[in-house]
């Protein structure tokens, strides 16, 4: 089915003060590099889709965004917010660009805040370049939103290196990443101490003995996916990420940047299931006259504007205080995250209510936007998790108050 022209995206909110003005110009530029760019990207083979997106982001300067500007990026570190601002744009307009964009940043995150010199010149230019493509295996079958029950095991062979065995499940990009950074035990869990100590990353190049894709995972919105397995597959030590223990500790600081700008990426499917409401609310005759023209249709799109909104305020507290104050923003990004996921999932819904027939038909931009929300809710902590993130977090903060 041919695909409706992208509309512009809603870029009211970068009047808020959360921004920069190279945030505020940094917005129009993606958006039309986007609207020139994605307009009919390939879904049917995402492998090679995925691929040609990463390399035209790279051609196009957009990955330099994901590694500080040491190894080739734009930018001095990474920023939280620009990072957002990217996602949201390009998830306006295509889902896979959002996808292939994020899992980089995703991918090489550990990478930038924990790598060693010689790792980070090795792999960040060419995760900035289009040139090498990341993946983040953390989960597994029995251990996703609970980390502490990893089993994939790493011990220790000789000196110089570490054997990993064990499995990795819905890990993105998982069969086309040329590196992954992997998070195994490097000491069995006890009953004693912290559930969480003795996990340690590494970064496992896609070509070395003992790994291998033990198969491809299809999802309602398909994109590369996998399960990982590793059989005594033998890592150079100069490829642990920080000290043996770190693992934990690493994984949680790179989903704490990366956790926000999925709240952004929620923005960008929801404003565009807004902005497609718009249109088919003012062209779509019913009764003798618009759509818009009904009062239940005005209520609906005015929930929604609010919805997203709301969300978008969250979204770029959890940014600017990164960036800014420098601050701890496990919860602030959690309420995002949260927020965000849940209510473009009930935007994205409103709309395929409001298009009908048309809404559920295959093809239709808003079909797409329903299927690509869903995983949003889910993956990076699951919206139940963030629950008990968030409280956890205030439980600690009020700790000994009467």
């Amino acid at each position: 089915m041919k695909r409706t022209v992208p509309l512009e995206m809603n870029r009211t909110h970068l009047a808020w003060p959360f921004f920069d003005d190279a945030h505020r110009a940094l917005a129009p530029e993606i958006g039309a590099w986007a609207g020139s760019s994605l307009a009919d990207v390939n879904h049917h083979d995402v492998d090679a889709t995925c691929r040609d997106l990463v390399r035209r982001l790279g051609e196009a300067g957009w990955l330099r965004y994901c590694v500080p500007s040491e190894y080739g990026g734009t930018l001095a570190g990474l920023d939280s917010r620009a990072l957002c601002v990217l996602r949201e744009t390009l998830a306006f307009h295509e889902g896979l660009a959002d996808f292939a964009f994020a899992m980089q940043g995703l991918g090489s995150g550990a990478i930038t805040l924990a790598g060693t010199a010689e790792q980070k010149a090795r792999y960040l230019p060419l995760v900035a370049q289009g040139n090498a493509i990341a993946a983040f295996a953390l989960s597994e079958a029995d251990a996703g939103s609970d980390v502490a029950a990893m089993q994939t095991s790493a011990r220790a062979d000789g000196d110089d290196g570490y054997l990993l065995t064990g499995e990795k499940t819905w890990i993105s990009n998982g069969g086309i990443a040329d590196f992954y950074v992997v998070f195994a035990r490097t000491t069995p869990r006890t009953d004693s101490g912290k559930a969480t100590e003795g996990i340690s990353a590494f970064i496992v190049d896609a070509d070395v003995p003992g790994f291998a894709i033990k198969e491809r995972i299809e999802v309602i919105a398909p994109h590369p996916l996998a399960t990982l397995r590793f059989e005594d597959c033998r890592v150079a030590r100069g490829r642990l990420l920080g000290a043996e223990g770190d693992g934990f500790k690493i994984a949680m600081r790179t989903l704490d940047i990366f956790r926000a700008s999925v709240a952004a990426a929620a923005l960008g499917f929801a404003r565009r299931a807004l902005a497609e409401s718009l249109r088919h609310a003012q062209t779509r005759q019913l009764f003798g006259q618009p759509l818009a023209a009904l009062q239940l249709t005005q209520a609906k799109l005015a929930e929604m504007a609010t919805a997203i909104d709301a969300a978008a305020l969250l979204t770029y507290r959890a940014a600017w205080l990164r960036d800014v104050d420098g601050a701890r923003t496990t919860s602030e990004a959690a309420m995002a995250k949260m927020t965000a996921t849940e209510s473009a999932q009930q935007v994205i819904d409103a709309a395929v209510q409001m298009f009908g027939g048309r809404g559920v038909r295959f093809g239709e931009i808003v079909e797409r936007l329903y299927r690509e929300i869903r995983s949003l809710r889910i993956y990076e902590g699951a919206t139940e998790v963030q629950k008990l993130i968030i409280a956890r977090e205030l439980l600690a903060t009020h700790a000994g108050r009467p």
